[in-house]
């Protein structure tokens, strides 16, 4: 008997002991599936633990999760505890894929999954189930892309409305972008979607409720077959299910559903080559052209200001003006380039217009020659040239340039009248006295003045060898210069602090002007991932390209929302940072 009494106390120690095993285990719900299916990975631990650190989930995208469950039992007075950790996941594409380690800490010590091995085929039939959450989601749900124009010409605006359609029997409780178009190749702008409401409308037939998330203008800087990514979503909702409640009303089952918009591919036409001008710079739309003058009179070494302008509906951040050609004698400083556009679902409106100050040094008339601008129409499809009427600018005082012929004369000549007193005004005796008694020779004035060059060879020696040190300090150069291009691109958005659209306006141009100046580009090439290449290339930190593209986003989202000075300070002050950054690093 007291041997039978040991083994049960034996087996009763062991059995706890075996309770007592820490077990951490990852469990999938299918190790095949197709590219359209979900899969469902759950980490369960029989203790509580902290630090859980999921794996990377590389090639998967995580639609739903992490959700947490915890259950406490007691069987035979035995305690059972379970955690759970789900995730939800969509396969990015086909393949072999491994779910890797996940991590967590248990009593003081680490523990870790085995990987899982994951097959992803081609899309699979799903069985049209009416009970199935999923099944119902799938088809009353929709995101679409509605592309205003799929064969537009070069640098045609074109549209693209992105709406959801819901079907009237589902709820949606909220939605994330998990994937946001990159427009490669085109130039892109967001417009305003906010304030926007729920609307009614028909979707294959059928009564839906739909609300447009986004709307975007796309200018094609390609021609060929360009590709517009799409816009993908994951949506928490409700469906209806066949059960009811007491009260006789329909239960709702919640789940989640991703739904993507879908590729769209467009062609783009190249501009005809039959009757391009020779002096084209790639404007496209409808536009008027006009050189205006401050002032056509004016005195010597005053300023006027000549200003080119083009206005109308098109592509007017993409391409050059023309510019002035003025004679030699009136001085001209580089234009200041202004742009006042708006841009909405029908394209680019506005005005563009290049600034030249122009200062006259002689008397005189000056013409200011006809200058012509073409472009391309899109309503007759040819195109089309327009041209200035010629400025004449009257210079009414000031000295006369000998070599300028531009001023006017009748070529009547006027008579010489001598007279016998002309030359009265020469004297032909004069009588000479000192102005010095005192001896300048060996004088205290005499021999400074003798030393004085040879005292200043060392001063010119020490000055150039300053000169030479600084010169040849690479990275202070580096640095000195870097200052001065942030305070000069800078320097009017700083004039700006306070007046929050007029601030950001002026910011964001000085950043595109920077990286016109600093990178060699043109305004047609200012796109995220341009500016992103040749800012890698430059070997440009990531850090600071991050920073760089973060100001253009506050530019961006500054229109729309409240901002107060100290933020604006705070963004002028990383701008200027990051432009120092820029050119410190840029090799």
């Amino acid at each position: 008997m007291k041997f039978i009494k040991h083994i049960s106390i034996v087996f009763i120690v062991f059995t706890s002991m075996l309770s007592a095993q820490v077990k951490f285990e990852a469990k999938v719900s299918k190790q095949k599936l197709g590219v359209n299916e979900r899969l469902r990975v759950d980490f369960e631990m029989n203790q509580d633990g902290d630090n859980f650190n999921p794996p990377d989930f590389l090639n998967f995208t995580v639609i739903g999760g992490p959700n947490q469950s915890v259950s406490h039992s007691w069987i035979n007075g035995v305690r059972n505890y379970k955690k759970v950790y789900s995730y939800f996941l969509a396969p990015k594409g086909r393949g072999t894929f491994t779910i890797s380690q996940a991590t967590i800490n248990i009593g003081g010590e680490t523990y870790k999954t085995v990987p899982i091995s994951i097959e992803v085929t081609a899309a699979v039939d799903i069985p049209k189930d009416p009970n199935d959450p999923s099944y119902i989601a799938s088809e009353g749900i929709h995101l679409v892309a509605e592309v205003s124009k799929t064969n537009p010409y070069l640098n045609e605006a074109i549209t693209v409305v992105y709406k959801l359609y819901v079907s009237p029997n589902i709820a949606v409780d909220n939605w994330n972008e998990i994937d946001s178009p990159r427009y490669n190749d085109f130039w892109s702008q967001n417009i305003d979607t906010q304030g926007q409401k729920v609307q009614n409308g028909m979707y294959k037939g059928e009564e839906y409720r739909f609300l447009v998330l986004r709307k975007t203008v796309l200018y094609p800087q390609k021609t060929g077959k360009l590709n517009i990514e799409p816009l993908s979503l994951d949506i928490a909702l409700r469906v209806p299910t066949n059960r009811r409640d007491i009260f006789g009303s329909v239960l709702m089952s919640r789940t989640n559903k991703v739904v993507s918009a879908g590729n769209n591919t467009i062609t783009v036409k190249p501009l005809p080559e039959e009757g391009k001008p020779l002096d084209f710079t790639g404007a496209v739309g409808d536009f008027t052209f006009d050189v205006v003058a401050s002032k056509k009179e004016l005195k010597a070494s005053e300023s006027l200001d000549l200003k080119v302008i083009v206005k109308g509906n098109g592509n007017l951040k993409l391409f050059k003006l023309p510019k002035v050609s003025l004679p030699s004698s009136l001085e001209v400083y580089e234009p200041e380039h202004t742009e006042n556009v708006n841009t909405s679902l029908s394209g680019m409106q506005g005005a563009i217009s290049d600034n030249y100050t122009v200062v006259p040094q002689y008397k005189g008339k000056y013409p200011i020659p006809s200058i012509s601008f073409s472009y391309f129409d899109l309503k007759t499809g040819s195109y089309k040239r327009l041209s200035s009427e010629e400025i004449i600018l009257d210079v009414l005082d000031g000295p006369l340039n000998a070599g300028n012929n531009t001023t006017a004369s009748n070529g009547n000549k006027q008579p010489v009248v001598l007279s016998k007193d002309q030359f009265a005004y020469i004297k032909t005796k004069t009588d000479l006295v000192s102005t010095n008694t005192s001896t300048f020779f060996k004088s205290t004035t005499f021999w400074s003045l003798l030393l004085l060059p040879f005292l200043a060879i060392p001063i010119a020696i020490v000055i150039r060898n300053k000169k030479a040190t600084r010169d040849a300090d690479v990275y202070g150069n580096r640095i000195r210069k870097a200052d001065k291009l942030a305070r000069k691109y800078l320097s009017s958005a700083k004039k700006s602090l306070g007046q929050k659209e007029v601030f950001y306006i002026a910011l964001e141009k000085a950043l595109h002007n920077y990286l016109k100046a600093r990178l060699h580009i043109e305004t047609y090439e200012l796109s995220k991932d341009r500016i992103n290449d040749l800012l890698v290339e430059k070997q440009v930190d990531s850090l600071v390209i991050k920073d760089f593209f973060s100001i253009l986003e506050s530019c961006e989202l500054a229109r729309y929302t409240p901002i107060d000075i100290v933020t604006m300070q705070e963004d002028y002050e990383k701008a200027s940072k990051t432009i120092s950054l820029i050119d410190k690093q840029a090799r």
